[in-house]
This record gives C-alpha cells, structure tokens and sequence, in this order.
C-alpha cells in the first residue's frame, strides 16, 4: 500500500534527511588515499548520534555496520572494513538514520584521488540519470516514467542499469511502497500523486547489468567485475513537482 503523507510527515521526513546529507557531505570530504572505510563507519555512528537520530542499517535484516561502502566493482550493500582506500578508487556510501519518528535515506559516490576517465564518466552518468529520474516525478506521471529516463540516459551512454535492486517509498519505515525500478517502459505503473515520498537510487555498472552477492550475504558485486556507481536522493512529490530532501538545505 503506498501511503500519502501530509505537509507535516513531508516535514519530518525532511529533517531526516538533512541529517543524512549533512553527514554524507562530512564523510565525501574524509575520503583520500589511505582512509579505511570502518573509520567512515564510526563516524556516521558518531556524527548521527550527536543530532539523536539513530543509524537506520544497523541491524536492519541483520545488516552488522551502520554505513554501507561499495569500493569499485561493489554494487550495494559493502561491509565497511580496515582495507584502505587506494588512488583511483570509487566509493558508493549509502547510508540512513530514523530520526523524530520518520528515516531518511540517501547515498553518493565518490573518487579517490584521480581516478580513470571511466570511473569519472560513470559517476556522472550515474548521478546525472538520477536528477533526469526526479524529474518525472511530478502529479500525473506514472512511476515507470522515472525508471525509463534513468534507464534510457544510462544506456545512452554505452553502461547498464542494474535490475535487482529497485528505489522505494520512504516514511515511517525505511522501505515503503512503490518499489521504483530503475528500467522499464514509460507510461506503466501507478500514477503519481503529490504526498508521495520516494526514495530514487540508480545503480550503474560500467559492463553489465548482472551482479550476485557474496558468501556474507549482502556485499553485492558486478558478476563481470567492472565498476559500479550508486546515487540516492529522497524526493517528496508536490503539486510543484519534485522536491529534494536529501540535501543539505533540505529543498529549502
């Protein structure tokens, strides 16, 4: 069941996700050569924990880190760990805090140092397929309308979309109805509505779309081993159009 929230939810959800953005930002400038990513872990924990919010992912289904970090040809859901963060690397960190009863949730990817000409084209398709994603969520569109833009910008591109994981609704539980495929035909699904809030994640690979899950249970990684890239952004639907959460400002 997809619930519509009203302008006060928005409002909450809102300010969870300025907590997220917030601290996506302090971690984007903590990556270089040399940081480990269990360090960036401890100081999500810590920095979410300071605003009262509580990490969303720790323990969620099991997950065991409050931060979840893809290094290269991790898809979604790495563990983070005390390898360090190597020049040319990219980063996927996707993370999510429940504060004031409501989540927010949101995830970036970034270089480590100087990367390839590969890596950088893949973060920008990646991200800029997002911003096209949120574009069509306006009153009247249907949902595939936002999985086609993705997918056909993505594809323009020479790289894939991967297909078995989805966007979700967000609110008082951190995975809602829809489920938002990033792929699809246009003009199918559900029509949007504003009160509808959403959380839109593309997840691009540099080869193919196909990926599996290693013997931990939740690392997943591309199955041909090239570079993947994550970009997540909260959007809440309004009479206006679409309306960012996840920022700093919060869409204000």
């Amino acid at each position: 069941m997809v619930i519509l929230k009203s302008p006060g939810e928005i409002e909450k959800i809102r300010q969870s996700n300025v907590i997220v953005a917030e601290i996506l930002e302090v971690l984007r400038q903590k990556v270089e050569t040399g940081t480990d990513t269990l360090t960036l872990d401890k100081i999500a924990e810590e920095l979410a924990l300071a605003k009262n919010a509580k990490p969303a992912f720790k323990g969620y289904r099991g997950y065991p880190h409050n931060l979840c970090t893809s290094v290269n040809q991790q898809v979604v859901h790495g563990f983070p760990s005390r390898r360090p963060l190597k020049e040319g690397d990219i980063l996927s960190m996707d993370f999510g805090i429940f504060y004031n009863g409501y989540y927010g949730d949101a995830a970036i990817t970034v270089p480590v140092g100087k990367v390839s000409e590969v890596a950088q084209g893949l973060m920008e398709t990646t991200k800029k397929a997002l911003f096209l994603g949120i574009e069509q969520a306006v009153p009247g569109k249907r949902l595939s309308d936002i999985s086609h833009a993705i997918q056909s910008h993505v594809e323009a591109a020479g790289l894939s979309v991967v297909r078995k994981f989805v966007g979700h609704g967000i609110g008082k539980a951190l995975h809602e109805d829809p489920q938002i495929p990033n792929y699809g035909k246009p003009g199918m699904g559900i029509r949007l509505k504003p009160g509808r809030v959403i959380a839109i994640e593309p997840m691009v690979n540099v080869g193919s779309y196909e990926v599996r899950t290693l013997e931990d249970g939740w690392t997943t990684v591309t199955k041909d081993g090239s570079l993947s890239a994550h970009f997540e952004h909260t959007v809440a639907i309004t009479e206006d159009g679409p309306v960012v959460l996840s920022t700093t400002d919060g869409g204000a």
